[in-house]
């Protein structure tokens, strides 16, 4: 290894190698700050200024105990558990919702303790002071961290409180991993080096600036020089069971991590388990389940929630309704044919933002230079057949309003994949098919993404990942997601 393969490696360097040590603390000083604030905050709001005592009905009749005591040893309690319970360690640092559980998960075992211990000891504890106090600090601190990792994500996407990653594999995979990884900086996995089959110092990884530092037996000297702290296994055929044990044992307890990128993608968390067997890591995989009561409580959720959708925005409708008719030639409603769950067509309604003879106008402009989308889907962002109402009306996504209707008379989702037409659908391959083993969204994957900036691999992958691994949870940050955007003003063009 010469000097040179010294100076490919990225200039980016984390402000300290204990970062998440670093990152750790600042949390437990804004939780401990925050529970501070919430259970003093209660305790005066329901008792005032005065110390009130808490009454003991037990041998010792005549024991009082300040209130002030007992809101001291539920933060010192509170802050254990969330310790306990690693809502602060690295691997759910930034990860959301993993991190947003254990808060939970911490949260409601102390409220039971607290419970037990009062029944158990006949402790007359005043029951507005707990109920308030714990729903409101797990929303407190829900927000907190919501707020700390907004800040992570942005010192990530400057390459800073982040793993600093060596790939190894083959050099196909190692390139779709990095490829995969940086597309989602946030996630906090910076690549900065790899080693690949058959590969020399002073490569590249494909046509990528990331250094290849030698092949895989050269991995421990591309960890010193990248200053790196973990590996991930890309998959490679050299990479026998007895040499993944020997590499391993090699890393560094506590200074250096490894990960394993398993051949089957897009695949839930909630759809796998993992089983060890004699010392086999098994990973039992469940396949995807269209019916039951998943089902039954998607469509509650569709019906209740574009029920009332519909009454609350009933006036805003009717009042896009009534510029749109006074605005352009033309009906209110646009009705098009889309394929729906199944493969059955249906009649989707929007709010119309183009010419009345939009439609035949399609075909030239499919040849038009200006086209973009992707290779089955149209697009055009200076369309000349939009209105400037409609323009408006894309903008924030009130065109699709209508669209509840459709949710609510059940040929909708809110959350689904893209509803196509059937023009698209006839140059779909075989396995693109499955996207209609569920009904089509207002919303989904493909909106919160990239929409018409994606390639059509990509919007049909998030599509079919979709469909393999929905959940109302996933559904609700779908929709959180795509409110934002609206908001944002990221609509559709």
């Amino acid at each position: 290894m010469n000097e040179e393969t010294v100076t490919v490696a990225p200039a980016v360097q984390n402000s300290s190698r204990d970062w998440r040590i670093i990152y750790a603390a600042r949390l437990a000083i804004t939780d401990l700050l925050v529970l501070i604030w919430v259970v003093f905050g209660v305790q005066i709001l329901w008792f005032g200024l005065d110390t009130a005592d808490l009454d003991f009905r037990g041998n010792a009749s005549d024991l009082s105990i300040s209130y002030t005591l007992v809101s001291l040893v539920i933060i010192v309690s509170w802050m254990t558990l969330l310790g306990v319970y690693g809502s602060r360690g690295y691997r759910v640092l930034g990860t959301g919702p993993d991190e947003y559980k254990l808060i939970a998960n911490a949260s409601i075992r102390l409220f039971g303790l607290v419970a037990i211990i009062a029944y158990l000891f006949h402790i007359d504890v005043a029951r507005g002071y707990i109920l308030i106090a714990f729903p409101l600090g797990i929303i407190v601190l829900t927000c907190s961290r919501w707020m700390w990792r907004q800040w992570l994500v942005v010192q990530r996407l400057r390459g800073r409180f982040s793993a600093r990653v060596v790939l190894v594999g083959s050099q196909s995979s190692a390139f779709r991993i990095h490829r995969e990884l940086s597309r989602q900086p946030g996630a906090g996995y910076l690549v900065v080096g790899a080693c690949v089959e058959g590969g020399r110092s002073g490569d590249y990884l494909g046509d990528t600036k990331i250094p290849v530092f030698g092949g895989l037996d050269d991995l421990h000297l591309a960890l010193d020089l990248a200053n790196a702290d973990t590996v991930i296994v890309t998959g490679s055929d050299e990479m026998t069971p007895d040499r993944m044990r020997e590499l391993s044992w090699g890393l560094e307890p506590g200074q250096h991590h490894l990960v394993l990128v398993p051949r089957l993608t897009d695949i839930g968390g909630p759809r796998i388990h993992t089983r060890p067997v004699s010392g086999l890591p098994l990973i039992h995989v469940e396949t995807p389940r269209f019916d039951g009561k998943k089902l039954f409580t998607k469509r509650a959720v569709d019906v209740v929630g574009s029920g009332l959708l519909l009454l609350l925005l009933s006036p805003l409708m009717g009042l896009i309704a009534l510029a749109v008719r006074i605005g352009m030639p033309g009906p209110v409603l646009f009705h098009q044919t889309r394929v729906g769950i199944n493969g059955v067509a249906f009649r989707m309604l929007k709010f119309r933002s183009m010419v009345p003879d939009a439609e035949d106008l399609l075909a030239d402009l499919q040849e038009d230079e200006r086209a973009e989308g992707n290779s089955v889907l149209f697009k055009m962002k200076d369309d000349p057949r939009i209105t400037p109402l409609g323009s408006r009306l894309r903008r924030l996504s009130l065109d699709e309003l209508p669209q509840l209707f459709n949710v609510f008379s059940g040929s909708m989702s809110l959350v689904g994949p893209r509803p196509p037409l059937e023009s698209e659908v006839e140059k779909y391959e075989q396995h693109v098919h499955r996207r209609f083993l569920v009904k089509p969204g207002i919303t989904g994957l493909w909106q919160t993404n990239g929409r018409s900036s994606l390639s059509w691999e990509e919007s049909v992958r998030l599509d079919l990942y979709y469909v393999e691994n929905w959940s109302l949870a996933g559904d609700l940050v779908i929709l959180w997601r795509t409110l934002k955007a609206v908001l944002a003003k990221e609509g559709a063009f």
